[in-house]
């Protein structure tokens, strides 16, 4: 009865917050003393609420009240991101603080020009001109001042009521437009990067088992769902364990669940990238991993179907923004004579050199990875997790140099493989790797 009564009252402080108006401030006290609980309790349910994503925490700012940004929205740069990002201060507008940014105008026209090319949901960067302030606000765009200054107190007024922010950075105009193109940049790579909250199999569709349950149990829901392995939780809705049919084979169906289980599973948490977890099933041969929260609340699953299906659209995105990865895989070519093996070519570029003009090391790593990934792709093993490289830094490698590298199987079975990497500079031997990896096939 006892948890009970903390789960109802933690439910009820995160209906109290989703009920606050966006942009509202909240703290640990001021929950804690409106809804008599205690600041233990306050604190737990505000960091709920940050994971469920209608509250933020931000520098300079304090714990907000928030949009909650959905699933299947792309995700876009907040005003909020950009007061951390150029280390600002917010002069007025705070509740539009988690309003996101189309594009970004500069401000160096005369503000009947600025009118022709700023809309709503811009944000204008521009220095102490108090008109232009004035005049992005009543057309719906956020304010960015640059060189330290401030603006007038209408124009703040203006701002709080059009729920639109005005910001101040002493930074200059050109250092602060690079930082938020490098963001938008950095943002659109992340749109490629998949998360487990973005495929896991949600509580409510979730089949799982309680300590209090019988191995009879597990056999009705095998038989309901068709699965073999489930989740086993306490009262709490705390994950204890996980069940399969190794764990229940010829065991009396009146034993309890909680001593049958396999205690301390291996389990992911919401926010971790699928890559991750991708290789620590196959790294520890598992079918299904439990999602949780830090305190081992149960929030869903992941099996390896979903990270296969979800590492198949990756595969189909187009590409929205280029990674150094990206970049190495771009610059390396295939060279086939016929009846022979494919090589692979590759040009340095004075970006992919060190300090003293050679090839990086880093650079020379990430070579070998995507030679060998190519390599395995063109054997049709597509989901590929490379797990040990040992190099050899045989010659430096100049910049505007062309590198040949040939690829072989030393050994290829149907889960795991090894394979001998060779570079070569104008037919000498400049480097060798020797890479392990593992498969992950339907």
């Amino acid at each position: 009865m006892g948890e009970r009564v903390v789960a109802t009252k933690h439910e009820q402080i995160l209906k109290y917050i989703e009920n606050l108006a966006v942009g509202e401030k909240i703290s640990v006290r001021k929950i804690a003393k409106n809804l008599s609980v205690s600041e233990g309790t306050a604190y737990r349910a505000i960091k709920d609420a940050e994971i469920i994503g209608f509250v933020s925490t931000i520098k300079r700012v304090g714990t907000l009240r928030i949009e909650r940004k959905q699933k299947d929205s792309i995700e876009k740069l907040t005003f909020a991101e950009i007061v951390n990002m150029i280390d600002g201060q917010v002069l007025g507008g705070r509740a539009g603080l988690y309003k996101s940014l189309n594009k970004f105008v500069i401000g160096a026209m005369t503000v009947e020009a600025m009118e022709r090319y700023t809309d709503a949901g811009n944000l204008l960067i521009v220095g102490n001109r108090v008109s232009a302030h004035e005049l992005a606000l009543k057309r719906g765009a956020a304010v960015l001042i640059t060189g330290g200054f401030d603006t007038d107190d209408e124009v703040k007024q203006l701002a709080d009521e059009k729920e639109l922010p005005i910001l101040s950075t002493s930074y200059d105009t050109f250092t602060v437009a690079t930082m938020i193109n490098r963001a938008i940049y950095d943002q659109l790579i992340k749109k490629e990067v998949v998360f487990v909250e973005d495929i896991l199999t949600p509580l409510e569709t979730t089949a799982y088992l309680s300590t209090s349950d019988k191995v009879e149990d597990w056999h009705k829901m095998e038989e309901a769902t068709g699965h073999s392995r489930f989740p086993v939780v306490n009262r709490a809705m705390r994950l204890t364990g996980m069940v399969t049919s190794k764990d229940i084979l010829e065991k009396n169906p009146s034993i309890s669940i909680e001593r049958v289980m396999t205690k301390n599973p291996l389990t992911v948490g919401p926010k971790m990238s699928v890559a991750s977890v991708a290789h620590m099933m196959i790294w520890e041969s598992i079918e299904v991993i439990p999602v949780v929260k830090d305190d081992l609340t149960l929030i869903g699953i992941v099996s390896r179907q979903d990270i296969l299906k979800s590492m198949q659209m990756i595969q189909k995105q187009p590409q929205v923004g280029e990674t150094i990865d990206d970049t190495i895989a771009n610059q390396l070519s295939e060279k086939a004579d016929a009846g022979e093996e494919a090589d692979y070519e590759f040009k340095v570029s004075p970006q992919m050199t060190n300090s003293l003009g050679t090839l990086s090391y880093g650079v020379f790593t990430q070579v070998v990875c995507e030679v060998v990934q190519q390599k395995l792709f063109s054997m049709k093993k597509r989901n590929v997790a490379i797990e040990n490289v040992t190099m050899y830094f045989l010659k430096p490698v100049q910049m505007d140099a062309t590198i040949v590298i040939k690829p072989r199987i030393l050994e290829m079975g149907r889960k795991a493989g090894k394979l001998d990497v060779e570079l070569y500079l104008e037919g000498i031997l400049t480097g060798k790797a020797i890479v392990a990896c593992q498969m992950m096939e339907r």
